[in-house]
Parts: structure tokens; sequence; C-alpha cells
């Protein structure tokens, strides 16, 4: 017998796992820390180092401290972003009191103030920033004679305007990129919602799937166990006087007990028990097609191909159903005219293709209502099923259900 357990449907993949989530979101914070230090470093250093050493003793020790403090200090921004910013900024307010006014040693405090504001702390990086703005004023201007700041390193007021105009411009671009980083996890936060709730509804088709192949086994087992019955009583009434036709009804047994092991086998994974009372009609199969497609509530034009045979049970009652709810999709979800319903007997294989002429509705990688539940009927047999909406409109799908079950040791 085909080990049916092989093609149960696939599910999702869990979400990751809380040690997961902690180190994917260590990696990019550290290499950004990392990458702000290094920046801070080679904008101080390389573009001061010389003029810091060039002074007097012990001035250019003090400089060059000041140059590493702002750099080095950017390394706990994401802890204390306003200590940060008040550390990077005194520290170059310190050493742009000892050489010419230069972009390059306030590096640092732009890319504090900038994560200050970044990380939802406005008000106090303004007023931090403000009052760093107003020292450095204070020192390099006002204060500058009795401080002893020499001529050389006293901005002139083109400067002035310029830093605090490269101080808005950082404000400004903080707060862009803190919009922009609320309106990328809002993104993410309705992708994770709708991710969730479309594997929630194939969850929930799924299931819906497992009751109706509960009810058809209880279908099996109501009609085979039923002539089981019948057989096994004319068989014990004709077992003395009829020995032949005792043979006859004990042959019937096995064969029916056969076919319902092998029918109980092909569902058994995928099931949930229901109580329900035996069947009185016919098995759903491809007999039937034609009162389906007589109720499908639309045009439906029927066309068969190769060698028509018999086929197990559980498949003909497989390809039945798939053709159901496809038509029952066109009916409910497309503005179809008309449907299109083939079967191919092929010699391993049964294949089945239905089209409409209507605009889809749904997801176009075809998981739209119903369509999770055929694809797994489809793989609980072995086979495949696809769905989507074809290039020049309608919607098509189309399944593949191996025919070819092995009996062996289904006594």
């Amino acid at each position: 017998m085909r080990d049916h357990r092989r093609h149960r449907p696939e599910w999702p993949s869990p979400t990751p796992r809380n040690g997961d989530r902690w180190r994917a979101s260590r990696g990019p914070r550290h290499g950004g820390r990392h990458g702000a230090v290094i920046a801070g470093l080679c904008f101080h250093v390389f573009g001061n180092w010389s003029q810091a050493t060039a002074l007097a003793r012990p001035a250019d020790i003090a400089a060059c401290a000041l140059l590493l403090v702002g750099p080095l200090a950017l390394s706990r921004r994401d802890k204390a972003p306003i200590a940060v910013l008040a550390v990077a900024g005194a520290a170059s307010i310190g050493f742009a009191t000892l050489v010419p006014p230069s972009w390059t040693f306030a590096v640092a405090p732009a890319i504090a103030l900038f994560t200050a504001v970044k990380a939802g702390r406005l008000r106090p990086a303004l007023a931090v920033t403000a009052a760093l703005y107003v020292a450095y004023l204070c020192v390099t201007w006002f204060f500058a004679g009795p401080l002893g700041v020499g001529e050389t390193a006293r901005p002139g007021a083109r400067i002035a305007v310029l830093t605090a105009l490269a101080l808005a411009l950082t404000v400004f671009l903080g707060g862009a990129a803190r919009s922009r980083a609320e309106y990328l996890a809002e993104l993410a936060k309705v992708h994770a919602e709708r991710a969730r709730a479309r594997e929630e509804q194939e969850r929930r088709q799924a299931s819906d799937e497992r009751l109706r192949i509960a009810r058809e086994l209880h279908d099996v087992l109501g009609h085979h166990l039923s002539l089981i019955n019948v057989q096994a009583g004319v068989g014990l009434h004709l077992m003395d006087n009829r020995p032949e036709q005792a043979r006859e009804a004990l042959t019937a047994i096995k064969t029916a007990s056969a076919e319902a092991l092998r029918e109980v086998r092909a569902v058994l994974g995928v099931l949930r028990p229901e109580e329900e009372a035996a069947p009185r009609q016919p098995a759903l199969g491809l007999d039937r097609l034609d009162d389906l497609t007589a109720d499908a509530g639309l045009p439906v034009t029927t066309t068969t191909s190769g060698d028509r045979r018999p086929l197990p049970a559980e498949v003909d009652r497989a390809a039945y159903r798939i053709v159901q709810e496809a038509l029952t999709n066109v009916r409910r979800h497309a503005a179809a005219g008309s449907a299109e319903v083939a079967i191919e007997y092929a010699p391993t294989e049964l294949r089945l293709r239905i089209r409409n002429d209507g605009a889809a509705v749904g997801e176009p990688d075809g998981s739209g209502s119903g369509i999770a539940g055929m694809r797994a009927r489809a793989a609980s047999l072995g086979g495949t099923l696809s769905a989507g909406p074809l290039p020049r409109g309608g919607y098509l799908v189309t399944a593949t259900l191996p025919t070819a079950v092995s009996t062996e040791g289904e006594t």
C-alpha cells in the first residue's frame, strides 16, 4: 500500500525562537555602533591629529585626548544618547579652543545628535545642543580673551551661522530617520498580521477539509461494513446447504474489507472522527459528475479523454471533491459566464483541469478560499494541485492524482 503519511499537507514553518530574534537584532546594532565609532575616530584623528600634536606640551596631550573622547563615547550612544551628546559636544568645544575652526572635529557630536533625535529624545537633545552651541560661542567669542583662546581659534560670523545650520540639518535628518523607522516598523507589523491571518485561514480550511474527509470515512465504513454484514449473514445461512454460494459471499467479504481498509488508510492521517449515521446515498465519484455540473449555477462543459477505467475509491472521491470545490469557488468568487472541466485518464494518474472565464478573486498565488483544502486533499493521495489566474483572463485549477494503488497485504 502507498504510504500516505508522506504526503500530508505542508504547514508554515514555525516562527523564530526568541534566541534567534535576539541574535538577529543584535548583529546590526553592534555593526552600526562600531561603524559610528570608527567613522568618528577617522574624521577626528586623520583630520586633526597633526594640528593636535603640533601644540606645545602639555596642550598637545590634552588635545589628543579631547579628539578621542567624543568618538569613543559613541559606543554608548544607544543606552545614554543625551549623555553621549553632552560628552562629545563638550570634548569638541574644548578642542575648538586650541586649533582653528574645522568641521572634522564636530563629527562625533553630530552623530550623537542624530542618534538622540532618531531615538525619540528630541526635546532633551535640542536643549543640550542649544546649551552646547551657546557655550561654544561664549568660549570662543565673548570670553575668549579671559580664557586665553587664540585669535586663530575664534570663529567668524559665517562659521557660527553655518554651524547652527548644520545642527538644524542634523536634527531634521534624525527626525526623518525616526519617521522612516516608525513607518517600516508599522509596515512590518501589518505584514506580520496579514501573514498570521493567512496562516490561520489556511489552518482553518485544512481543519474543515479534515472534517469533510472524516465524514467521507464514515461513508466508506458505513457502505463497506453494511455489505460485509449482509454477506456474512448470507454465508452463514448457506454454508451447510449451498457451500458454493457461501464461498461467493466470503469472496465478496474479502473484497469489501480490502477496499475499506485501503480507503481508511488513505485518509487516516488527516481525519477527525465525527459521529454520523451510516450513509444512505451512493458514494461520491466522477460517475456523479453530471449531477454536479447540472447544479453548478452556470454553464459547464465537461470533456473526458484517455481510456476511462474504474478508479480507486479514494481517488475517485477526491477528484469529485476537487471539481466540486473549484466550481463552488467559481460561483462564489468569480463573475464567470461559463466553466470548463477536463478529465484525462493517463496510464498511472488522473488529471483534472477546471477553467472559468471570470475575473480571479483572491491571492495571485492560488491561496484563496478553498484552494488550501483542495491542495491538502490532493497531497494526502500523493498528488499535486495548482491554481492561479490566466494571462488572458479567467482562472485555472489543475490537479494530478496518482491512480496506481497497490493492493498487497490488504486483506
